[in-house]
């Protein structure tokens, strides 16, 4: 693969080390830890090996990936393997994608308060969909989902958002049934927007009175319960944004359009324009514009720009994929397939066991000059420097 002309990675080699020195003290472990990450991903410092064409013997160097998952470099693979495991999740039915999204005056508050109000958004639409799919009166079907959390907008801004994955039906109450839902269409946006608002405030409340939020700046005074409502009471009749998209062309659309949305990051390399002392620019889309063409390219100051990314690093150990309903992990297999077996579908055809393995050392990628299997021919470590002479994978390529 041919590397990008500009990689997140040379704003930060280049720029982070002066916006670190100015920034001491307001950036968090994470956030250091993730700039460290991306600045030392696929390179020396990380060791590598050494690749050799079993049929040409052209040889090249492969530095090792940082696996940060805020790293645009390291995303595309940990995207293929991921979609590998769900394909065999997949059902005959249609697909939708529902779009949960929070207001502007609620992220602020997750700002400061990330695991906390990222969790209630995962559970409170997760909660949602399967309440109003349930019920009589809509489908009357117990249904799954897979959820994915996105932080930003497409300017870098914070704009948390859930984007749920949902088969079009469910099973039965007794589970004997596949309850389809009308073709074309889900549940109705505004019941589940009216009820998400209102499970997602009685879920904001109970943080609050739990002593689970923190409040700073202009937004100090809510740590006061009665404060804190009266806050809260006009966003109890605002409209809260909750979307669904036509549904996708089959299960091959829902693996292309899941391999883009799962391991997305803030922002990824191809969209980079410039970088320098001064502004770092990139292609964003402005939503505002109805029709045409929406891209556009915006320069922000490079302090900016850090800061900006940085906003989207996510606390440690938190999953920003989650399954729930029929696909949660603990009953999916069994789940998938009874609905299999009501749909007439065949079972899926079983992943190859963990000792049918690639021939050992043998890389997934083929060779770039004749496309013949490149074997691992050295290993290094970090701070070591590789015995064979080759030129780096990215010139190699």
């Amino acid at each position: 693969m041919i590397r990008p002309k500009l990689e997140l990675a040379d704003i930060f080699r280049a720029h982070g080390p002066a916006w670190r020195q100015a920034n001491a003290g307001h950036v968090s472990l994470g956030q250091l830890k993730v700039m460290s990450a991306i600045e030392a991903c696929r390179t020396e410092t990380l060791g590598g090996h050494v690749a050799g064409c079993a049929s040409c013997g052209h040889h090249h160097i492969a530095y090792n990936s940082c696996k940060n998952r805020h790293c645009p470099k390291c995303q595309g693979p940990a995207a293929r393997d991921w979609m590998a495991a769900r394909a065999e999740d997949l059902l005959p039915v249609e697909y939708f994608h529902v779009v949960v999204t929070l207001p502007a005056e609620i992220a602020q508050v997750a700002f400061w308060n990330k695991k906390a109000v990222y969790d209630l958004l995962f559970r409170a639409s997760a909660e949602t969909v399967m309440t109003i799919a349930a019920d009589p009166r809509r489908m009357g079907a117990q249904v799954g989902m897979t959820s994915v959390l996105h932080t930003w907008g497409s300017a870098l801004t914070h704009h948390p958002h859930i984007h749920m994955i949902v088969p079009g039906g469910g099973l039965s109450p007794d589970g004997t049934r596949w309850v389809p839902c009308r073709p074309g269409f889900f549940l109705h946006v505004r019941v589940l927007s009216r009820l998400f608002r209102r499970l997602f405030i009685e879920g904001l409340l109970a943080l609050h009175r739990a002593g689970a939020l923190s409040f700073f700046g202009d937004l100090a005074g809510l740590a006061e319960a009665g404060a804190f409502a009266a806050w809260l009471a006009p966003l109890r009749k605002s409209e809260w944004v909750v979307y669904a998209k036509p549904p996708f062309g089959g299960p091959e659309a829902v693996l292309a359009y899941l391999s883009r949305y799962t391991h997305r990051v803030a922002i990824s390399n191809s969209r980079l324009v410039s970088a320098d002392d001064a502004t770092v620019a990139f292609r964003w889309k402005d939503y505002r514009i109805k029709r045409g063409d929406r891209q556009r390219i915006m320069r922000l100051a490079t302090g900016e720009f850090i800061r900006r990314f940085l906003l989207h690093v996510l606390p440690d150990g938190f999953h920003r994929i989650r399954h729930y309903g029929l696909l949660a992990s603990a009953g999916r297999k069994a789940n998938i397939g009874k609905i299999r077996a009501l749909l007439g579908q065949s079972p899926a055809i079983a992943p190859p066991e963990a000792g049918a393995e690639p021939v050992p050392l043998t890389l997934r990628e083929p060779c770039p000059c004749c496309g013949g299997p490149m074997r691992v021919i050295e290993i290094f470590r970090r701070g070591q420097k590789p015995q064979s002479r080759a030129p780096p994978r990215d010139q190699a390529a």
